[in-house]
Parts: C-alpha cells; structure tokens; sequence
C-alpha cells in the first residue's frame, strides 16, 4: 500500500477538504490534505506519484499559480482543478496550461470520483511511457559506434548496399552488425526498432546519431 498513488487535496476551506478526504478515501484512495499551495509544495517529494485536486481561488497563491509550479518543479501529478461559477476565466487559463480536467461547481461525488479515475489512470500510464523510455535508453548505451553508425541508416530507410557502401563495409557485415542491434535492442522486427527509437527521442532519452568516431574499415 505505500507505493499507492495519493490523492493530493489542496483547498482553503477546511470542511472541503474534509469532505473530499471523506469521499476518496470511501473509494479506497490514499489522501492527503493541504490547506495552501505553499504548504503542498514545501511538502511534495520529486517522486511523489498520483495525482492533485484543487480549487482555483485561494489566498496567498491560487490553483492556476499551483498548477505553473507542479510544472516548473517537474512533479509527475496531473492536476484537477475546482472552479467556482465565478472563476471561469480562471478555469480556461487552468485548461490552457494543461489541468488534466475542470470541475465546476456544484458538482456530484461520481463526477470528481471518474475525474481522480481518469488522471490517476492518465498518470500511471505515463509512468509506465517513462520506464519504458529508460529501458530503451539503457539499451541503446550498449551498442558500439559501428552499430550506432548501422542503426542510424536503417532508421533512414537505407537498405543493407548502401549501409555498406557509405560505411565501407562489406553487406556480410552491415547483416551481423544489423543483427546485433535487433537483439541488444530486443527488437523483434524493424518497425518495432523504429518505434523503440521514436520513444526514446520523444522521452527526450537520447537518439542514435552516426558516429564518425571510428574509421571505415573493411571486413
């Protein structure tokens, strides 16, 4: 239960806080209460994992101000913003600054319950993009400069002659270079390669570039 995703709950108001804790625990969520922003933020660990609910309008630092450091800070938490009928362009502003969702008050239990759902389910998934990224980063750091030198020409589409002739290398061996990089990368086809390095490039883990570190030889 201690590695469980908690519910982060930041409101001014304590009887809402209260309320909410009541709801999401029933549900079986874990949850924790904040009565500011400034007091959630002294608080959240880099690796804190769930996700956070708060009301747009409080004092000392309001929701869309919470939200703009959850992301400076890099915190993993989608963020569900509460908004009052007077708050709406409050809550356009949360929208455009990437709030997972936007509650509008009064609303029902079912309707926050599937709102907390959805970004723990949004967030669990990202988690999952992340490890495996890192996967596929650590993978890439075992291939040698000829394999690197190999992967990038056949994410250019380039096939096994033309690898051999810009390498100046035998095709035999741009086949057990090609070879090597499916099974270090674990890869069991080259669109699933394709795909390994579009992850690891968009995760920002790092892209296979040619390397010209080794000169061309022929084998």
């Amino acid at each position: 239960m201690s590695g469980a995703p908690i519910v982060y709950v930041v409101d001014d108001d304590a009887a809402v806080r209260d309320a909410l804790k009541l709801l999401l625990t029933t549900e079986g969520h874990r949850v924790e209460t904040y009565a500011s922003p400034l007091a959630f933020l002294e608080s959240a660990a880099p690796t804190a994992t769930g996700c956070i609910v708060t009301d747009v309008r409080m004092p000392e630092m309001n929701g869309i101000e919470l939200l703009l450091k959850v992301k400076q800070k890099g915190l993993p938490l989608p963020v569900v913003v509460i908004s009052g009928h007077a708050d709406v362009p409050l809550a356009v502003q949360a929208m455009k600054e990437g709030a997972m969702d936007l509650l509008e008050k009064p609303f029902d239990d079912e309707t926050l319950l599937a709102s907390v759902r959805s970004a723990l389910a949004y967030n669990s998934g990202r988690q999952a993009q992340n490890v495996e990224a890192q996967e596929i980063a650590r993978r890439l750091t075992t291939l040698t400069g000829r394999e690197n030198e190999v992967l990038a020409a056949l994410l250019k589409g380039q096939p096994n002659k033309i690898i051999a002739h810009e390498l100046g290398i035998s095709i035999r061996t741009v086949e057990v270079h090609r070879a090597n990089v499916m099974a270090k990368m674990q890869a069991g086809s080259l669109p699933e390669l394709v795909r390994m390095s579009l992850t690891a490039s968009q995760r920002g883990q790092g892209q296979p570039e040619q390397r010209t570190t080794e000169p061309p030889q022929q084998m």
